[in-house]
């Protein structure tokens, strides 16, 4: 596919203050560490080193210019809602443009451009902007991905090279939900684990040959999550009707919910705590915390519709969530609700469907409309610390902290990094 970035880069969806210092690239979908070169504070898959939202990372500041922090780079990577992985000196992410979707791979302090890799691969507009959804995942050497239809990767780190690929929806009678895939790969041992099928799927990363198998029936959008329970590996998730656990070996169900939400989408990943899992999903269904009990059904603690999370999974900080609660829209406020108990602590308004992240006692909130705000994680107040309109246009995606660096990215695949180092 041919993608020319002189032509892209004349359309809008970045700020005007931000035109004049940037380096424009392509952007890096597989940001890898070739010789191990992974830093403490990468970002190397979806919802981050520890997959829960949350980095350890200190050498960051939301102590910004009132223009906001410096723009190092800007690239454009085609359309789609896919999120920045980071290993080393290597982003990658997933954009659609001309029929085909591509992985690029970019250098992460410079965003010029390290490989790409192009595919057929249909927009799907039908529901929304359509273009991709899922984030790539590095793993050591390799970097693996799944689009929209099916079509799985593993790349070379270092050079992009295909070391294998399969179309699930073809060779393994995946059945493709109405949005296409949305969740992203994960990497446990020598598994890959994929939310394909009634209860995901798993794959020999190194030969992408089948592990097990679940019905060939709609899946959700979620991410799959490894957690212990009792001692084993489980892996949850969401299906179109439940939110779920299987055995991370075998794929044997250990336990399921029901859990409805309009068109099927459960998108956000579950957020466990010990025995505990907490699940949110939008279009007005609202959340439950269940006790993992070793039966069939977990035990309900609480449920409510204080935090109904449409896309993006909430962060827990100390006992408290922080997330997007509404549907599509630039209206969702961000709220604190209590863990345990599901009592809202406050609620600021008018954030919209975007992200969120934590670090070092604060969120890192993308809107719905391209600003950027930092807000203290406190369930006391509502403090914002720093605020920067940093993109236009549609703006769903997490925001990605990495190495004193804040990636961002909007639907038209324009996306910007921002030093943040102290």
């Amino acid at each position: 596919m041919k993608f020319n970035l002189a032509s892209c880069a004349a359309r809008k969806g970045f700020p005007p203050r931000a035109s004049s210092n940037f380096q424009l690239a392509a952007l890096c979908c597989g940001m890898i560490f070739t010789p191990l070169l992974a830093h403490s504070n990468d970002w190397p898959h979806w919802r981050g080193p520890n997959q829960n939202g949350t980095s350890t990372e200190k050498t960051w500041t939301s102590d910004w210019p009132t223009e906001g922090p410096p723009i190092v780079w800007k690239a454009l990577v085609g359309m789609g809602f896919s999120s920045i992985s980071v290993a080393g000196e290597r982003a990658v992410t997933i954009g659609n443009a001309n029929d085909a979707d591509t992985v690029f791979c970019l250098d992460a302090k410079t965003g010029k451009e390290i490989w790409k890799h192009d595919y057929p691969a249909e927009l799907g507009d039908k529901y929304f902007e359509g273009g991709t959804t899922g984030t790539p995942t590095i793993d050591g050497d390799f970097v693996f991905t799944l689009s929209r239809w099916g079509d799985v990767f593993c790349f070379k780190a270092d050079s992009g090279q295909v070391v294998w690929n399969r179309n699930l929806a073809k060779d393994a009678g995946a059945r493709v939900p109405g949005w296409g895939f949305g969740g992203s790969p994960t990497v446990h041992d020598n598994i890959l684990l994929l939310n394909v099928g009634e209860s995901g799927m798993a794959l020999d990363k190194s030969t992408g040959k089948t592990i097990w198998q679940s019905a060939a029936k709609d899946s959700g959008y979620s991410t799959p999550l490894p957690s212990l329970e009792n001692g084993k590996w489980a892996v949850l998730l969401g299906s179109e009707k439940s939110y779920l656990a299987v055995d991370l070996l075998t794929g044997k169900q250990l336990w399921s919910i029901r859990w409805l939400t309009q068109y099927g989408v459960n998108a956000p990943d579950p957020i466990p705590d010990g025995d505990r899992v907490f699940i949110s999903s939008g279009y007005g269904k609202g959340a439950a915390l269940l006790k993992i009990t070793g039966q069939p059904e977990p035990e309900v603690v609480w449920k409510s519709k204080v935090l109904a999370t449409q896309l993006n999974s909430s962060v827990l900080v100390d006992g408290f969530l922080y997330g997007l609660s509404g549907d599509g829209g630039d209206d969702a406020p961000l709220k604190c609700v209590e863990y345990a108990t599901g009592t809202e602590k406050w609620s600021y308004p008018q954030i919209g469907t975007g992200g969120i992240i934590a670090a070092d006692g604060k969120l890192i909130v993308t809107g719905s409309k391209g600003e950027l705000l930092v807000f203290a994680a406190n369930p006391a107040e509502t403090k914002i610390l720093a605020r920067a309109q940093i993109l236009g246009g549609k703006c769903w995606t997490a925001p990605v902290l990495a190495n004193g660096f804040i990636y961002c990215r909007n639907s038209r695949g324009n996306i910007v990094c921002l030093d943040v180092h102290k």
